[in-house]
């Protein structure tokens, strides 16, 4: 998962507003991005969709004093904390931002207008669904400290099964990723946005290049990476690395969720 998932920018930039580190202008574009625009459905209050800069402002006044980041899959409900509806909803989306502070919940739907013949007349629109969520520990997420030592192991555990299974791992296709991956950061990307600890920041790029790799062994059935191209050798591929992957989504979630969890130990 190289691509910063928009419900990671959001709780990111969302803490960040809520620290008043940046201003509502400078939240908002980083959260939109590329995109042409987001809006929020179902906030309490209004009968219909808002703008970002509305809906922040309205759920802070509700009470939401941070944002956690949820990155749940099948058998996996990373993040999560209930009720089913929302936790469906997000199942669905694979991301989520949940609330800190009070019950809310945010799950992007994505969509697409434009002529599909043209990129460049393509544009992404994002409807952000509010929810009630269960105020309750998010499951499965590790503190950076666990998720960091986790990252270093697991990146021994996918070069010891690629190795294993005969996989390229460092060919032209995963170079090109890599490289990519490093302009973007060259380019002056912030990982995080303004009052993350620099230990969130390691942690969140060395899970984001964790998961590169992972992505990268995994694609294109085996013949682009040299090595195993049966289905049997595929599978295998598969059950080495799914460990390992899911050891870069917990501590993707460990990173973007740093900014609630140092202000829970303040508090205590």
């Amino acid at each position: 998962m190289l691509v910063e998932p928009r419900s990671g920018r959001l709780a990111s930039w969302g803490n960040s507003l809520l620290g008043h580190l940046v201003s509502p202008d400078e939240a908002v574009v980083a959260i939109v991005g590329d995109d042409a625009v987001h809006r929020v459905e179902g906030l309490p209050g209004e009968a219909g969709p808002v703008g970002l800069t509305l809906a922040l402002g309205r759920l802070r006044v509700l009470g939401v004093t941070g944002w956690r980041l949820a990155l749940p899959v099948p058998g996996h409900p990373l993040g999560l904390s209930g009720p089913p509806d929302f936790n469906a909803r997000a199942l669905e989306a694979q991301e989520a931002v949940v609330g800190y502070g009070a019950p809310y919940g945010l799950v992007p739907e994505i969509s697409e207008a434009g002529h599909p013949g043209d990129p460049a007349d393509v544009h992404t629109e994002v409807v952000w669904h509010c929810l009630p969520v269960r105020e309750a520990p998010p499951a499965d997420v590790p503190s950076l400290g666990e998720a960091e030592r986790e990252l270093a192991e697991a990146l021994r555990a996918a070069t010891e099964a690629l190795t294993r299974l005969d996989v390229a791992a460092s060919g032209p296709v995963a170079e090109a990723a890599l490289d990519a991956y490093r302009a973007r950061a060259e380019r002056g990307r912030e990982a995080l946005a303004p009052g993350y600890p620099p230990r969130a920041v390691r942690v969140l790029e060395l899970a984001q290049r964790v998961a590169l790799l992972v992505s990268v062994a995994l694609d294109g059935g085996g013949t682009r990476l040299g090595g195993a191209v049966s289905a049997s050798q595929i599978g295998a591929r598969g059950e080495a690395l799914r460990p390992v992957e899911r050891v870069a989504r917990r501590a993707q979630v460990a990173a973007y969720n740093a900014f609630v969890e140092e202000r829970e130990r303040g508090a205590s």
